[in-house]
């Protein structure tokens, strides 16, 4: 696949995930009745606009992403000076609770986008794989788990890292995204013919495969048949198993654990190639996978982010005033430092991952 290819579909990744976001927030916004500026396909100059209403839609030049601007938001009232917004008409002006809708529109839109397309692609392969329960099938000879003592038919109910990070893992692919986090002694507590175990193990590095094993097989995935009735019910499984595995991962992140897996859009990029080249309905899939991470990412509670601002909106309500626009300008900024920090951190780990030195 040439990178003209490869870049446009990534642009194409980004725009529709980050539009579908935007679109919940104008659809929720314009249904309390907040007045907006302007929704855009595409970011920085400005090559087409119509006005519908009182809302310019527009094109901009920079085909990456979109947005909409609020009446009440800080940059969108600086961008459009010479526009009246009718009494009553600001994001603020709005219940708090009509606030939190129109601010949690956009992850919506992000689920929803990610289910629509996890129960396409599952009805398109005509079945799912659905991941067993934590139960040892087999333990590999000389690997750690047969050093620790797993034997065939334990019940794994907990895993305890040496950092205090913990999971109870509902299926065998639970258990293996905790593991795959990293180093670091692992306790695990067993279930062994209604006897409980406690078993220490030290993964080892699979250099192969790329990943931490212990040395122990599941039971085989139930194949199950995927048909028009039933694809919406597995699309939302497929979304509440990477759910999961995702929430295992961000746990693992206060830990300091699984850091290095982080990735940014030098490793969004790679994906969108190796994907797109498997075919339509695994780029399809990437972009199931990216919209529900963007949704869940949207979720955390900073202040430049919509999970933010819900707390913020929260506060504000408990209180019955306004946070003042200094001490707002203060928690932005060091969101701002935070979030580009961790930009500059995921994109070096993606380059030492395609260099090799990481």
């Amino acid at each position: 696949m040439s990178s003209l290819i490869t870049l446009l579909l990534f642009l194409l990744l980004l725009s529709v995930i980050i539009v579908i976001h935007e679109f919940g927030h104008l659809m929720a916004a314009k249904l309390f009745h907040v007045f907006c500026y302007e929704f855009s396909f595409g970011m920085g100059p400005l090559i087409w606009k119509r006005k519908t209403g009182e809302t310019q839609y527009s094109i901009r030049a920079v085909p990456m992403g979109g947005f909409v601007a609020m009446a009440g938001e800080a940059d969108g009232d600086e961008a459009y000076p010479d526009v009246i917004v009718p009494e009553g008409r600001r994001l603020q002006d709005v219940h708090p609770l009509k606030k939190i809708v129109i601010m949690l529109a956009g992850v919506f839109n992000n689920f929803l986008l990610a289910w629509l397309l996890f129960s396409m692609v599952v009805l398109h392969s005509g079945q799912i794989q659905v991941s067993p329960k934590p139960v040892v099938s087999s333990v590999v000879a000389g690997t750690p788990a047969a050093k620790a003592g797993f034997e065939a038919g334990d019940v794994i109910t907990k895993i305890v890292r040496e950092d205090g990070s913990s999971v109870k893992p509902r299926s065998f692919l639970d258990m293996q995204a905790f593991i795959a986090q990293g180093e670091g002694d692992l306790t695990f507590y067993v279930d062994r013919d209604g006897e409980s175990v406690v078993l220490e193990v030290t993964p080892e590095f699979n250099a192969e495969e790329q990943a931490w094993r212990i040395g122990i097989t599941g039971t085989a995935a139930d194949a199950v048949d995927v048909t028009l009735a039933n694809c919406w019910y597995y699309g939302a499984y497929e979304m509440v198993t990477i759910t999961r595995v995702m929430f295992t991962t961000i746990a693992g992140l206060f830990h300091g654990s699984g850091v290095e897996q982080l990735s940014g859009p030098v490793g969004i990029y790679q994906a969108t190639e190796t994907y797109a080249s498997m075919g339509f309905w695994s780029y399809l899939f990437l972009i199931a996978q990216l919209s529900l991470n963007v949704g869940i990412f949207n979720l955390l509670p900073l202040p430049i982010l919509d999970g933010g601002q819900v707390v913020v909106t929260v506060c504000e309500w408990i209180a019955h005033r306004q946070l003042s626009a200094k001490v707002k300008l203060a928690i932005n900024a060091a969101c701002w430092v935070l979030m580009l920090s961790l930009m500059v951190f995921v994109t070096w780990n993606d380059i030492a991952r395609l260099l090799g030195i990481g």
